[in-house]
């Protein structure tokens, strides 16, 4: 009996096939892989019908482990894979097939997902160091260890407590920064896979590290501590060799390893470092090196439980920029054009025993001077002493420093200068141009804020002696650093160390990693650091905002836990009151009305925000459940929700009418009653434009007010707000020279001077404690609503991750043309939309295979709609493909 042959879509193809983890990262964790996939097609009209995913023990798929059979869907994005168990090291390779209807396209490219050391017995190498005191040299450490033949595959798992830098011969194993990174250190510490086996070579090879204090016992945080996750640090390093006879050894940190100082004499995050080149030990990397001088390492006690496989990406070099020497009379300026997180790279001509000193500052007094009293107490300094005559070139290690421009004392000639930037290595995923500089130019400034401050994990400034994981900061960003970059991994990570340092009674602290780690209710300088309203919040917020840019549901799955905690937090401290007790809250920081000693007493009140982001925490945590959970919770949540808004708006909403924060936490949050949202949204788009666009409100009602305007029909009100070039807008900050989104909105003063930072909580009369930073990406939230709304794309809760975008672009006056990219799972989006003279709106839409469009044309009455030259109506859906909309007489804000 013969059988008709199976059709082969030869027109259609797999092209990009992931999972939710870093393509380049190996030694993963036990989670289960979730795949997604894009696809080419020369078919207009093609879809995707059906998958089949198959796993495998080899890359030819000779040995399938596992395979799901043909699924009947269509789905693309976070799809689940066959059920298998992880095992150490193991090496998987996965492929999925589609079939459209004119039959199956072939396997894609296979997918290799390799495992890490999965449990605390894997891991056989223990912690070692010299037992030096903090602040002492960086330590060197070394060992030779012969292989009998070339491997056919080498790994080395490595981690520190404190930073590292490993060599193998002589080579670093990374070309990456600040490794491990930080993370929750007293629940979880990364350990790092490489692949090593072109490094390694039959004979005697050398083995090395550098080791300093880093996050674990550096100074760390504004209350000027140290070592407050131990007194030592160690280097722990695992290298398991594999060779063509199928044997294998295993070399490991031991105390046979030995340990000296060079030339890094002193390093610090905010400090610095210091080196002496004169201590420099040539050839230490390499085999032969005469160590018999050197002393014994010394085992570092180490809880190996805590040791995790690294499931983000590292910290390495986004980019560098060209400073321009300006000589002065006592110093060398750096003058720079781009304020980052990283170095100045320094090339000298010098003599023996110079000295070099490098120090770091975002912007400059009148006058040219560093303006250095936003630092406080963080020296951000590198100084270097020469060890011979000639040429150098200078870079610290184990520090960062977030600056524009740095000083240069030296007698050495200054032969060049770059600034050399870095950020965890998240992939960027969209673009935004427009005709509007100034727009363009906020645009960049977010990107580079984000960048600057996703240094390990997402930290309120880079340059100061903070550089902490707020949590309100990075709620209040989450969905714009989501839109500009592949952060999903970036959050997960650090959403683990949330929920870790998340208390025994479910609040959540103000900052992660919890340097403080107070007892419940305890203060820090008056202040109560855990529960607090809009920060402790991130444990809802950011999951769902996950769920949103990327489809994940592994996410609302891991954290559901910690949702259910917080909320449930939050209702115990409620009791049997209509609303949870006045306490301090750091409440719509940085409110620019508020004094500028106390950015927390801010015009809204604090009682009202407070309970308004409860009602919205149960309104996630409900969504969270209805797709991961119980539906019978998320219907309580519902309920108590609805019960807790209607008392608010009974109780406050009089008093919240008042500020432009209090408006658009009502309508954003739906606090307000459906019949009074349109009047709420007039009396907000009426204020807005009596202050003339001028912005009012800080941290956590800023992210919300445009979208509250754009949202309910004053989308005029919004790009005022937007568009406003004067003092308090976002625009101002670039006439003043910003290239990173401030921390204050009067961070420099109309007159050129700078706020003094000053703040209400400095001792003794002191002067240290200036809260004044020039890259806080907070503010920068605005972004999102630039690429909704200007450049009109959005994902969409139907269809999560871009799978189904919102095309509503909102053309104003004074703006030609706006276009947008954004790589998501599925394939490129882009929109590019254009104006000409007579009011005719040109859309060129590109929507990647999979994907939905549901659009909506901004046309007038008498306009007229066409798609790809057919006359529509101005809302429809779209599909696969390149489309050509026009809009005659388009409808165009004015403001």
């Amino acid at each position: 009996m013969s059988h008709a042959p199976v059709p082969i879509d030869r027109q259609t193809r797999v092209a990009a096939l992931k999972s939710q983890f870093p393509k380049t990262l190996i030694g993963l964790p036990d989670v289960e892989i979730a795949l997604s996939w894009a696809i080419s097609s020369d078919r207009i009209d093609a879809a995707q019908l059906s998958y089949e995913i198959e796993a495998s023990a080899d890359s030819n798929f000779t040995s399938v482990l596992a395979a799901t059979g043909v699924v009947d869907s269509p789905k693309q994005v976070s799809v689940r894979t066959p059920k298998l168990v992880a095992y150490s090291r193991e090496i998987r390779y996965y492929r999925v097939k589609i079939q459209t209807e004119y039959g199956w396209t072939d396997w894609s490219e296979s997918l290799t997902v390799e495992f890490g050391l999965l449990d605390a017995s894997d891991y056989l190498a223990v912690f070692i160091g010299d037992s030096s005191p903090k602040f002492s040299p960086s330590p060197i450490l070394r060992k030779e260890v012969i292989l009998s033949n070339a491997p056919t595959k080498a790994r080395l798992y490595v981690t520190s407590l404190g930073l590292n830098h490993f060599y193998i011969n002589g080579i670093d194993t990374s070309n990456t920064f600040l490794n491990p990174g930080w993370t929750a250190y007293r629940h979880r510490l990364l350990v790092e896979t490489h692949d090593v086996t072109h490094l390694l070579h039959e004979g005697v090879n050398a083995l090395g590290a550098e080791i300093s204090d880093g996050w674990w016992r550096g100074k760390l945080g504004f209350m000027n501590e140290s070592a407050l996750y131990g007194n030592e640090i160690g280097l722990f390093a695992q290298l398991e060799v594999a060779y063509s006879d199928g044997s294998s050894e295993t070399f490991s940190t031991d105390t046979d390893w030995v340990s000296s100082n060079a030339e890094i004499v002193f390093s610090s995050i905010y400090d610095g470092s210091t080196i002496d080149f004169r201590n420099a030990k040539p050839g230490w990397k390499q085999p032969g090196f005469d160590a018999s001088d050197w002393q014994n390492t010394s085992i570092v006690a180490c809880n190996k439980h805590i040791l995790a496989p690294r499931s983000t990406n590292p910290v390495r070099k986004v980019g560098e920029f060209a400073l321009k020497v300006e000589p002065q009379a006592d110093r060398s300026l750096l003058r720079g054009t781009q304020n980052i997180s990283g170095w100045v790279r320094l090339v000298v001509d010098g003599k023996a025993g110079q000295t070099v000193v490098v120090r770091h500052a975002e912007v400059l007094e009148p006058g040219d001077k560093l303006h250095t009293k936003a630092l406080r107490s963080a020296k951000a300094t590198d100084t270097y002493i020469l060890q011979t005559d000639g040429r150098h070139v200078l870079e610290p290690r184990f520090t960062f420093h977030g600056f524009q421009h740095a000083d240069v004392v030296t007698e050495a000639e200054i032969v060049s200068a770059v600034a050399v930037a870095i950020s965890s290595d998240n992939d960027r995923r969209s673009w935004f141009e427009s005709s509007d500089y100034h727009l363009n130019r906020l645009h960049e400034n977010v990107v580079w804020s984000q960048l600057d401050n996703f240094v390990s994990v997402p930290t309120d400034c880079p340059q100061r002696d903070e550089r902490l994981g707020w949590t309100g900061d990075a709620q209040a960003f989450a969905s714009t650093s989501n839109t500009l970059f592949n952060t999903n991994a970036f959050w997960n990570s650090w959403l683990q160390d949330l929920a870790l340092e998340q208390f025994e009674n479910g609040d959540v602290t103000a900052i992660v990693p919890d340097i403080f780690k107070t007892g419940e209710g305890q203060a820090i300088d008056g202040w109560i650091m855990e529960g607090r309203a809009g920060w402790a919040d991130a444990a809802t917020i950011i999951p769902l905002s996950l769920y949103e840019y990327f489809a994940d549901e592994q996410v609302l799955s891991a954290q559901l836990e910690s949702m259910r905690k917080w909320v449930g937090a939050l209702l115990t401290r409620r009791g049997n009151e209509k609303f949870l007790p006045t306490q301090f809250q750091f409440g719509d920081w940085c409110d620019p009305d508020a004094p500028g000693d106390r950015p927390w007493e801010a015009k809204v009140s604090a009682d009202y925000v407070a309970n308004s982001f409860f009602a919205h925490s149960l309104d996630l945590l409900a969504r969270a459940e209805r797709l991961v959970g119980e539906k019978t919770a998320a219907e309580s949540f519902e309920s108590l929700s609805r019960a807790l808004k209607a008392d608010i708006w009974h109780q406050m909403g009089e008093a919240a009418r008042l500020t432009t924060a209090g408006c658009s936490i009502a309508l954003e949050f739906d606090i307000a009653p459906a019949e009074q949202r349109t009047a709420l949204a007039q009396h907000l788009a009426d204020m807005v434009k009596n202050d003339e666009g001028m912005i009012t409100t800080g941290f956590l009602a800023t992210p919300l007010v445009l979208h509250a305007l754009s949202k309910n029909g004053h989308a005029d009100a919004a790009y005022a707000m937007l568009m406003r070039r004067d003092f308090r807008s976002w625009l101002y900050a670039i006439d003043k020279g910003a290239t990173s989104i401030w921390e204050r909105w009067d961070a420099i003063r109309e007159d050129g001077s700078i706020h003094t930072g000053a703040m209400d909580t400095e001792p003794d009369g002191q002067d240290d404690s200036s809260m004044i930073s020039f890259n806080h990406y907070a503010y920068g939230a605005v972004v999102d609503w630039i690429y909704r709304n200007v450049a009109g794309i959005a994902p969409s809760l139907d269809g999560p991750g871009y799978q189904t975008a919102v095309i509503e672009p909102k053309p104003a006056n004074g703006l030609t043309f706006a276009k947008a990219e954004i790589k998501s799972a599925l394939g490129k989006w882009a929109i590019d939309w254009k104006l000409d003279p007579d009011q005719k709106l040109i859309v060129n839409l590109d929507v990647p295979f999979g994907a939905k469009a549901e659009v909506q044309l901004p046309a007038q009455g008498h306009s007229v709609v066409r798609c790809n030259g057919v006359e529509i109506g101005s809302s429809l859906t779209l599909t696969y493909g390149k489309y050509l909309l026009t809009v005659t007489d388009a409808a165009v804000i004015t403001y």
